[in-house]
Protein backbone atom coordinates (compact mmCIF):
# COMPACT_ATOMS: atom_id res chain seq x y z
CA UNK A 1 0.00 0.00 0.00
CA UNK A 2 1.51 3.62 -0.81
CA UNK A 3 1.71 6.07 1.40
CA UNK A 4 -0.84 8.40 -0.78
CA UNK A 5 -3.32 5.80 -0.35
CA UNK A 6 -2.83 4.67 3.83
CA UNK A 7 -3.20 9.15 3.83
CA UNK A 8 -6.56 8.29 1.86
CA UNK A 9 -7.60 5.62 3.60
CA UNK A 10 -7.31 7.74 7.13
CA UNK A 11 -9.41 10.76 6.22
CA UNK A 12 -11.56 9.56 3.52
CA UNK A 13 -14.89 7.58 4.26
CA UNK A 14 -15.19 4.09 4.06
CA UNK A 15 -17.66 3.81 1.11
CA UNK A 16 -15.24 6.41 -1.24
CA UNK A 17 -14.45 3.55 -3.42
CA UNK A 18 -10.83 3.39 -5.02
CA UNK A 19 -10.61 1.31 -8.67
CA UNK A 20 -7.89 -1.34 -8.60
CA UNK A 21 -6.38 -3.59 -5.66
CA UNK A 22 -3.29 -0.80 -5.72
CA UNK A 23 -5.07 1.99 -6.49
CA UNK A 24 -3.77 4.81 -9.32
CA UNK A 25 -2.54 8.77 -9.00
CA UNK A 26 -3.04 9.93 -12.28
CA UNK A 27 -0.80 12.85 -12.22
CA UNK A 28 -0.93 14.33 -16.09
CA UNK A 29 -2.69 13.74 -19.50
CA UNK A 30 -2.27 14.55 -22.74
CA UNK A 31 -4.95 13.84 -25.99
CA UNK A 32 -6.05 10.22 -24.91
CA UNK A 33 -4.08 9.05 -22.86
CA UNK A 34 -3.11 9.73 -19.10
CA UNK A 35 0.35 9.22 -16.87
CA UNK A 36 0.60 7.67 -12.68
CA UNK A 37 3.08 8.79 -10.68
CA UNK A 38 5.48 5.65 -11.87
CA UNK A 39 5.60 7.18 -14.96
CA UNK A 40 3.32 4.32 -16.70
CA UNK A 41 0.81 5.60 -19.57
CA UNK A 42 -2.22 4.09 -20.22
CA UNK A 43 -4.82 4.66 -23.16
CA UNK A 44 -7.87 5.96 -21.41
CA UNK A 45 -11.22 4.61 -22.52
CA UNK A 46 -13.45 5.77 -19.36
CA UNK A 47 -12.48 9.87 -19.24
CA UNK A 48 -12.99 10.18 -15.64
CA UNK A 49 -16.34 8.73 -15.74
CA UNK A 50 -17.60 10.17 -19.14
CA UNK A 51 -16.12 13.58 -18.07
CA UNK A 52 -12.80 14.12 -20.39
CA UNK A 53 -15.31 14.89 -23.35
CA UNK A 54 -12.76 15.99 -25.83
CA UNK A 55 -9.25 15.71 -24.74
CA UNK A 56 -6.85 15.48 -22.06
CA UNK A 57 -5.07 18.53 -21.74
CA UNK A 58 -6.96 20.29 -24.66
CA UNK A 59 -4.97 23.63 -25.56
CA UNK A 60 -8.12 25.60 -26.32
CA UNK A 61 -9.62 24.87 -22.88
CA UNK A 62 -6.94 25.23 -20.86
CA UNK A 63 -6.17 28.90 -22.65
CA UNK A 64 -9.93 29.76 -22.29
CA UNK A 65 -9.47 28.73 -18.24
CA UNK A 66 -6.50 30.15 -18.15
CA UNK A 67 -7.14 33.64 -19.59
CA UNK A 68 -10.63 33.57 -17.47
CA UNK A 69 -9.12 32.56 -13.93
CA UNK A 70 -6.23 35.65 -14.69
CA UNK A 71 -9.13 38.34 -14.83
CA UNK A 72 -11.88 36.90 -12.37
CA UNK A 73 -12.60 33.92 -10.93
CA UNK A 74 -15.71 33.87 -8.78
CA UNK A 75 -18.33 36.40 -8.79
CA UNK A 76 -21.66 34.43 -8.25
CA UNK A 77 -25.18 34.64 -10.28
CA UNK A 78 -26.16 37.90 -8.40
CA UNK A 79 -24.27 39.39 -11.25
CA UNK A 80 -24.40 39.76 -14.95
CA UNK A 81 -22.00 36.85 -16.10
CA UNK A 82 -20.83 37.17 -20.01
CA UNK A 83 -18.98 33.96 -20.30
CA UNK A 84 -22.79 32.27 -18.56
CA UNK A 85 -24.96 34.05 -21.02
CA UNK A 86 -23.19 32.91 -23.94
CA UNK A 87 -22.79 29.69 -23.01
CA UNK A 88 -26.58 29.45 -22.00
CA UNK A 89 -27.62 31.00 -25.20
CA UNK A 90 -25.48 27.88 -26.92
CA UNK A 91 -27.10 25.01 -25.44
CA UNK A 92 -30.59 26.52 -25.02
CA UNK A 93 -30.55 26.17 -28.90
CA UNK A 94 -29.08 22.89 -29.23
CA UNK A 95 -31.40 21.53 -26.66
CA UNK A 96 -34.80 21.56 -28.94
CA UNK A 97 -36.90 23.12 -25.70
CA UNK A 98 -38.80 25.59 -26.94
CA UNK A 99 -38.19 28.97 -25.29
CA UNK A 100 -35.71 27.29 -23.04
CA UNK A 101 -34.06 28.56 -20.03
CA UNK A 102 -30.98 27.18 -18.90
CA UNK A 103 -29.64 26.84 -14.83
CA UNK A 104 -26.20 25.92 -14.35
CA UNK A 105 -24.97 24.01 -11.31
CA UNK A 106 -21.35 22.40 -10.25
CA UNK A 107 -22.66 18.52 -10.99
CA UNK A 108 -24.96 16.52 -12.33
CA UNK A 109 -26.34 15.43 -9.36
CA UNK A 110 -27.07 18.87 -8.72
CA UNK A 111 -28.44 19.56 -12.03
CA UNK A 112 -30.86 16.51 -11.35
CA UNK A 113 -32.25 17.47 -8.13
CA UNK A 114 -32.87 21.08 -9.52
CA UNK A 115 -34.82 19.56 -12.02
CA UNK A 116 -37.04 17.20 -9.58
CA UNK A 117 -37.32 20.71 -7.46
CA UNK A 118 -38.58 22.36 -10.62
CA UNK A 119 -41.16 19.60 -11.71
CA UNK A 120 -42.75 18.69 -7.76
CA UNK A 121 -43.25 22.57 -7.47
CA UNK A 122 -45.13 22.91 -11.80
CA UNK A 123 -46.74 20.15 -10.91
CA UNK A 124 -47.88 20.16 -7.38
CA UNK A 125 -46.79 16.92 -6.36
CA UNK A 126 -44.22 14.78 -4.73
CA UNK A 127 -44.55 11.50 -6.95
CA UNK A 128 -41.85 10.70 -9.12
CA UNK A 129 -42.18 7.96 -11.77
CA UNK A 130 -38.32 6.44 -12.48
CA UNK A 131 -36.98 3.29 -14.35
CA UNK A 132 -35.72 0.43 -12.97
CA UNK A 133 -31.78 -0.09 -13.44
CA UNK A 134 -31.27 3.94 -13.46
CA UNK A 135 -28.89 6.26 -11.24
CA UNK A 136 -29.43 9.90 -11.38
CA UNK A 137 -26.89 11.51 -8.59
CA UNK A 138 -26.35 10.77 -4.72
CA UNK A 139 -28.18 13.76 -2.92
CA UNK A 140 -30.73 12.76 -0.97
CA UNK A 141 -33.38 13.23 -3.73
CA UNK A 142 -31.03 11.38 -6.45
CA UNK A 143 -30.71 8.72 -4.37
CA UNK A 144 -34.05 8.40 -3.78
CA UNK A 145 -35.02 7.74 -7.41
CA UNK A 146 -32.31 5.66 -8.19
CA UNK A 147 -33.86 2.09 -9.04
CA UNK A 148 -30.64 0.32 -8.89
CA UNK A 149 -29.66 -0.84 -5.75
CA UNK A 150 -25.96 -0.52 -5.50
CA UNK A 151 -26.70 2.71 -5.85
CA UNK A 152 -29.54 3.57 -3.49
CA UNK A 153 -28.01 4.02 -0.17
CA UNK A 154 -31.67 4.94 1.64
CA UNK A 155 -35.11 4.75 1.06
CA UNK A 156 -35.93 7.67 3.57
CA UNK A 157 -37.00 10.61 1.16
CA UNK A 158 -39.87 13.15 0.76
CA UNK A 159 -40.10 12.33 -3.28
CA UNK A 160 -42.48 8.90 -3.79
CA UNK A 161 -40.76 7.03 -6.42
CA UNK A 162 -42.67 4.61 -8.50
CA UNK A 163 -40.33 2.52 -10.93
CA UNK A 164 -41.29 1.66 -14.33
CA UNK A 165 -40.13 -1.53 -16.40
CA UNK A 166 -38.13 -0.15 -20.03
CA UNK A 167 -34.90 0.56 -19.42
CA UNK A 168 -33.16 -2.65 -19.77
CA UNK A 169 -33.81 -4.81 -23.41
CA UNK A 170 -32.36 -7.52 -22.81
CA UNK A 171 -33.23 -8.89 -19.11
CA UNK A 172 -36.43 -8.78 -17.53
CA UNK A 173 -40.26 -10.19 -18.13
CA UNK A 174 -40.21 -8.66 -22.11
CA UNK A 175 -36.44 -9.60 -22.87
CA UNK A 176 -37.81 -12.17 -25.33
CA UNK A 177 -40.16 -10.07 -26.51
CA UNK A 178 -39.61 -7.87 -30.28
CA UNK A 179 -39.22 -4.23 -29.84
CA UNK A 180 -42.18 -3.43 -31.45
CA UNK A 181 -43.85 -5.74 -28.67
CA UNK A 182 -41.46 -4.68 -25.71
CA UNK A 183 -42.25 -1.27 -26.13
CA UNK A 184 -46.17 -2.11 -25.98
CA UNK A 185 -45.74 -4.01 -22.91
CA UNK A 186 -43.86 -1.39 -20.79
CA UNK A 187 -46.77 1.19 -22.07
CA UNK A 188 -48.94 -1.35 -20.89
CA UNK A 189 -47.09 -1.50 -17.32
CA UNK A 190 -46.93 2.12 -17.47
CA UNK A 191 -50.66 2.68 -18.28
CA UNK A 192 -51.61 0.09 -15.16
CA UNK A 193 -48.85 1.93 -13.24
CA UNK A 194 -50.83 5.62 -13.27
CA UNK A 195 -54.14 3.98 -13.13
CA UNK A 196 -53.08 3.37 -9.28
CA UNK A 197 -52.04 7.01 -8.53
CA UNK A 198 -52.85 10.42 -8.98
CA UNK A 199 -51.11 13.33 -9.92
CA UNK A 200 -47.74 12.54 -10.50
CA UNK A 201 -45.42 14.94 -11.12
CA UNK A 202 -42.76 13.91 -13.63
CA UNK A 203 -41.15 10.50 -15.62
CA UNK A 204 -37.21 11.24 -15.18
CA UNK A 205 -35.15 8.68 -17.57
CA UNK A 206 -31.55 8.45 -18.70
CA UNK A 207 -32.05 7.76 -22.84
CA UNK A 208 -29.18 5.45 -22.12
CA UNK A 209 -28.72 4.23 -18.70
CA UNK A 210 -24.92 5.19 -17.91
CA UNK A 211 -24.08 3.39 -14.39
CA UNK A 212 -26.95 0.89 -14.94
CA UNK A 213 -24.41 -0.41 -17.68
CA UNK A 214 -25.01 1.53 -21.03
CA UNK A 215 -28.10 -0.52 -20.95
CA UNK A 216 -30.83 1.35 -23.33
CA UNK A 217 -34.79 0.13 -24.99
CA UNK A 218 -35.66 0.19 -28.23
CA UNK A 219 -35.44 3.57 -29.99
CA UNK A 220 -39.09 5.09 -29.70
CA UNK A 221 -39.85 3.57 -26.72
CA UNK A 222 -40.02 7.18 -24.68
CA UNK A 223 -41.57 8.63 -27.66
CA UNK A 224 -44.41 5.98 -26.57
CA UNK A 225 -44.25 6.47 -22.90
CA UNK A 226 -44.60 10.38 -23.79
CA UNK A 227 -47.52 9.64 -25.26
CA UNK A 228 -49.16 8.22 -22.23
CA UNK A 229 -47.55 11.04 -20.22
CA UNK A 230 -48.77 14.01 -21.99
CA UNK A 231 -52.47 12.47 -21.35
CA UNK A 232 -52.12 12.97 -17.72
CA UNK A 233 -50.13 15.88 -18.05
CA UNK A 234 -46.99 14.54 -16.25
CA UNK A 235 -43.92 15.79 -17.50
CA UNK A 236 -40.55 14.12 -19.04
CA UNK A 237 -37.13 14.59 -17.66
CA UNK A 238 -34.05 13.37 -19.75
CA UNK A 239 -31.16 12.93 -17.70
CA UNK A 240 -28.51 13.78 -20.28
CA UNK A 241 -25.32 14.23 -17.86
CA UNK A 242 -23.63 10.92 -19.72
CA UNK A 243 -25.87 10.77 -23.04
CA UNK A 244 -25.27 14.33 -24.56
CA UNK A 245 -23.19 16.35 -26.60
CA UNK A 246 -22.82 13.64 -29.24
CA UNK A 247 -21.54 10.60 -27.36
CA UNK A 248 -24.25 7.88 -28.47
CA UNK A 249 -22.36 9.17 -32.26
CA UNK A 250 -26.16 9.26 -34.18
CA UNK A 251 -27.91 11.52 -31.93
CA UNK A 252 -26.32 14.75 -30.14
CA UNK A 253 -28.94 13.66 -27.37
CA UNK A 254 -29.87 10.73 -26.08
CA UNK A 255 -33.53 11.87 -26.08
CA UNK A 256 -33.36 12.13 -29.86
CA UNK A 257 -33.67 8.75 -30.36
CA UNK A 258 -37.10 9.00 -29.76
CA UNK A 259 -37.63 12.28 -31.35
CA UNK A 260 -41.27 11.81 -32.29
CA UNK A 261 -42.36 12.80 -29.42
CA UNK A 262 -40.25 16.15 -29.56
CA UNK A 263 -37.82 17.56 -26.80
CA UNK A 264 -38.53 16.54 -23.20
CA UNK A 265 -39.78 19.16 -20.93
CA UNK A 266 -36.51 19.08 -18.64
CA UNK A 267 -33.53 18.16 -19.69
CA UNK A 268 -30.31 17.58 -17.33
CA UNK A 269 -26.58 17.60 -18.32
CA UNK A 270 -22.70 17.80 -16.82
CA UNK A 271 -20.05 15.86 -17.08
CA UNK A 272 -18.38 16.24 -20.62
CA UNK A 273 -19.56 19.70 -21.45
CA UNK A 274 -16.63 21.05 -18.77
CA UNK A 275 -13.86 18.50 -19.93
CA UNK A 276 -13.37 17.82 -16.37
CA UNK A 277 -14.20 21.45 -15.42
CA UNK A 278 -17.61 21.32 -12.71
CA UNK A 279 -20.62 22.26 -14.30
CA UNK A 280 -24.13 20.88 -14.33
CA UNK A 281 -27.24 22.54 -15.60
CA UNK A 282 -30.98 22.12 -16.66
CA UNK A 283 -32.61 23.24 -19.25
CA UNK A 284 -36.11 23.87 -19.44
CA UNK A 285 -39.38 25.67 -21.02
CA UNK A 286 -39.94 28.76 -19.30
CA UNK A 287 -43.01 28.38 -17.36
CA UNK A 288 -41.73 25.28 -15.77
CA UNK A 289 -38.19 27.04 -15.03
CA UNK A 290 -39.73 30.13 -13.99
CA UNK A 291 -42.51 28.10 -11.51
CA UNK A 292 -40.58 28.88 -8.20
CA UNK A 293 -42.63 31.28 -6.08
CA UNK A 294 -39.34 31.75 -3.67
CA UNK A 295 -36.05 33.04 -4.28
CA UNK A 296 -33.08 30.81 -5.21
CA UNK A 297 -29.49 31.56 -7.03
CA UNK A 298 -26.14 29.79 -7.45
CA UNK A 299 -22.92 30.70 -5.32
CA UNK A 300 -20.73 28.25 -7.74
CA UNK A 301 -22.93 27.40 -10.77
CA UNK A 302 -22.12 29.06 -14.04
CA UNK A 303 -18.75 30.40 -12.68
CA UNK A 304 -16.88 32.43 -15.42
CA UNK A 305 -13.94 30.12 -15.29
CA UNK A 306 -16.22 26.73 -15.80
CA UNK A 307 -18.38 28.71 -18.43
CA UNK A 308 -15.05 29.67 -20.18
CA UNK A 309 -14.13 26.02 -20.05
CA UNK A 310 -17.29 24.66 -21.37
CA UNK A 311 -17.39 27.71 -24.38
CA UNK A 312 -13.95 26.61 -25.67
CA UNK A 313 -14.96 22.94 -25.15
CA UNK A 314 -18.36 22.72 -26.71
CA UNK A 315 -16.92 25.13 -29.89
CA UNK A 316 -13.90 22.50 -30.07
CA UNK A 317 -16.76 19.55 -30.33
CA UNK A 318 -19.15 21.34 -32.68
CA UNK A 319 -15.81 22.41 -34.89
CA UNK A 320 -14.05 19.00 -35.25
CA UNK A 321 -17.76 16.90 -35.47
CA UNK A 322 -16.52 14.78 -32.60
CA UNK A 323 -20.31 13.40 -32.98
CA UNK A 324 -19.43 12.20 -35.94
CA UNK A 325 -15.80 10.80 -35.10
CA UNK A 326 -18.46 9.35 -32.07
CA UNK A 327 -20.59 8.11 -34.53
CA UNK A 328 -17.84 6.07 -36.80
CA UNK A 329 -14.78 5.46 -34.53
CA UNK A 330 -17.82 3.85 -32.22
CA UNK A 331 -19.01 1.66 -34.83
CA UNK A 332 -15.51 0.45 -35.56
CA UNK A 333 -14.95 -0.12 -31.65
CA UNK A 334 -18.04 -1.73 -31.05
CA UNK A 335 -18.20 -4.43 -34.13
CA UNK A 336 -13.77 -5.41 -32.56
CA UNK A 337 -15.24 -5.97 -29.56
CA UNK A 338 -18.11 -7.93 -30.31
CA UNK A 339 -15.71 -9.95 -32.57
CA UNK A 340 -13.62 -9.96 -28.91
CA UNK A 341 -16.63 -11.18 -26.66
CA UNK A 342 -17.80 -13.48 -29.58
CA UNK A 343 -14.30 -15.67 -28.54
CA UNK A 344 -15.32 -15.57 -24.70
CA UNK A 345 -17.94 -17.84 -23.03
CA UNK A 346 -17.62 -14.94 -20.25
CA UNK A 347 -19.50 -12.56 -22.47
CA UNK A 348 -23.31 -12.34 -22.47
CA UNK A 349 -23.20 -8.88 -24.47
CA UNK A 350 -21.57 -5.98 -25.88
CA UNK A 351 -24.14 -3.43 -26.47
CA UNK A 352 -23.83 0.51 -27.08
CA UNK A 353 -23.85 3.20 -29.69
CA UNK A 354 -21.08 5.97 -30.19
CA UNK A 355 -18.56 5.78 -27.71
CA UNK A 356 -21.03 4.40 -25.09
CA UNK A 357 -20.19 0.92 -24.94
CA UNK A 358 -20.82 -1.92 -22.66
CA UNK A 359 -19.56 -5.60 -22.12
CA UNK A 360 -21.71 -7.71 -20.11
CA UNK A 361 -20.25 -10.81 -18.16
CA UNK A 362 -21.67 -13.62 -16.81
CA UNK A 363 -20.48 -17.13 -15.40
CA UNK A 364 -19.96 -19.15 -18.46
CA UNK A 365 -22.92 -21.35 -19.62
CA UNK A 366 -25.31 -19.21 -17.09
CA UNK A 367 -27.19 -16.19 -17.18
CA UNK A 368 -25.60 -15.13 -13.86
CA UNK A 369 -23.91 -11.79 -13.59
CA UNK A 370 -19.94 -12.09 -12.48
CA UNK A 371 -18.71 -9.05 -10.70
CA UNK A 372 -15.34 -10.74 -9.84
CA UNK A 373 -14.64 -11.21 -13.31
CA UNK A 374 -15.52 -7.96 -14.16
CA UNK A 375 -12.98 -6.84 -11.83
CA UNK A 376 -10.01 -8.97 -12.52
CA UNK A 377 -10.54 -7.69 -16.56
CA UNK A 378 -10.25 -4.20 -14.94
CA UNK A 379 -6.78 -4.93 -13.55
CA UNK A 380 -5.87 -7.58 -16.42
CA UNK A 381 -6.72 -3.98 -18.60
CA UNK A 382 -4.41 -1.69 -16.30
CA UNK A 383 -1.78 -4.33 -16.68
CA UNK A 384 -2.04 -3.51 -20.44
CA UNK A 385 -2.04 0.19 -20.22
CA UNK A 386 -5.74 0.22 -21.05
CA UNK A 387 -8.19 2.13 -18.23
CA UNK A 388 -12.09 0.74 -18.37
CA UNK A 389 -15.08 1.63 -15.93
CA UNK A 390 -17.44 -0.82 -14.40
CA UNK A 391 -21.02 -0.85 -13.67
CA UNK A 392 -24.40 -2.78 -14.23
CA UNK A 393 -27.48 -3.08 -12.08
CA UNK A 394 -26.23 -7.21 -11.24
CA UNK A 395 -23.75 -6.41 -9.13
CA UNK A 396 -21.26 -4.34 -11.37
CA UNK A 397 -20.87 -7.02 -14.01
CA UNK A 398 -20.35 -4.79 -17.22
CA UNK A 399 -16.87 -3.46 -18.43
CA UNK A 400 -18.21 0.47 -19.45
CA UNK A 401 -16.02 2.52 -22.48
CA UNK A 402 -16.29 5.52 -22.75
CA UNK A 403 -13.28 6.86 -24.25
CA UNK A 404 -12.73 11.26 -25.35
CA UNK A 405 -15.19 11.66 -28.19
CA UNK A 406 -11.50 12.70 -30.31
CA UNK A 407 -10.22 9.10 -30.35
CA UNK A 408 -8.44 7.51 -32.91
CA UNK A 409 -9.23 4.43 -35.60
CA UNK A 410 -5.80 3.46 -34.59
CA UNK A 411 -6.39 3.92 -30.80
CA UNK A 412 -9.74 2.23 -30.98
CA UNK A 413 -7.69 -0.63 -32.70
CA UNK A 414 -5.45 -0.88 -29.84
CA UNK A 415 -7.85 -0.49 -26.83
CA UNK A 416 -9.68 -3.10 -28.60
CA UNK A 417 -6.54 -5.27 -28.99
CA UNK A 418 -5.62 -4.96 -24.92
CA UNK A 419 -9.18 -5.62 -23.60
CA UNK A 420 -9.58 -8.78 -25.82
CA UNK A 421 -6.17 -10.14 -24.37
CA UNK A 422 -7.57 -8.70 -20.53
CA UNK A 423 -10.72 -10.86 -21.67
CA UNK A 424 -8.64 -13.89 -22.28
CA UNK A 425 -5.79 -13.63 -18.88
CA UNK A 426 -8.69 -13.14 -17.07
CA UNK A 427 -11.91 -15.09 -17.77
Amino acid sequence: MTGLHERHLAVSPDWLALYYRHPLELTHGEGRHVWDADGNRYLDFFGGILTTMTAHALPEVTKAVSEQAGRIIHSSTLYLNRPMVELAERIATLSGIPDARVFFTTSGTEANDTALLLATAHRGSNQILAMRNSYHGRSFSAVSITGNRSWSTTSLSPLQTLYVHGGVRTRGPYAELSDERFIKACVADLEDLLGHTRGVAALIAEPVQGVGGFTAPPDGLYAAFREVLDRHGILWISDEVQTGWGRTGDHFWGWQAHASSGPPDILTFAKGIGNGMSIGGVVARADVMNCLDANSISTFGGSPVTMAAGLANLSYLLEHDLQGNARRVGGLLIERLRAVGAGSPAVREVRGRGLMIGIELVRPGTDEADPDAAAAVLEAARAGGLLIGKGGGHNTSVLRIAPPLSLTVAEAEEGAEILGQALHAAT
